[in-house]
Formats: C-alpha cells, structure tokens, sequence
C-alpha cells in the first residue's frame, strides 16, 4: 500500500468504507502517518475481512 496514495485520498476512501461498513466509526478510520498497520487491524477487526482483502479493495476504490 502506498501511504502517500492513501494520504492524499484518505478522505474519499474513508467515506467509500464508511458506505459500504457501516459499523466503521471515525475512530476506526483514523490514519496517522506511518500507522498502516494499526489502520488496517482496525478495519479487519470491525469487518471480518482478511488484510490482504482490505488492502485490494482499497487499491480498487
């Protein structure tokens, strides 16, 4: 995942994954630099979705 790619569009994907899981609170979408990690923890724990599912569907979005 390229965090520069995901920083400048951070805000339109994070509304995109809100749509599509509604169960995704602000808190969970909270990116900071350098964290890509934690982000994707959080977003696999509230949606049951493996890493690497999260990460290609993020590339698609």
């Amino acid at each position: 995942m390229d965090r520069l790619e995901i920083k400048g569009n951070w805000n339109q994907l994070k509304g995109k994954l809100k749509q599509k899981y509604a169960n995704l609170t602000d808190d969970d979408l909270r990116y900071e630099e350098g964290k890509d990690d934690e982000l994707l923890g959080r977003i696999q724990k509230r949606t049951g979705r493996t890493r690497e599912e999260i990460i290609k569907e993020i590339k698609n979005m």
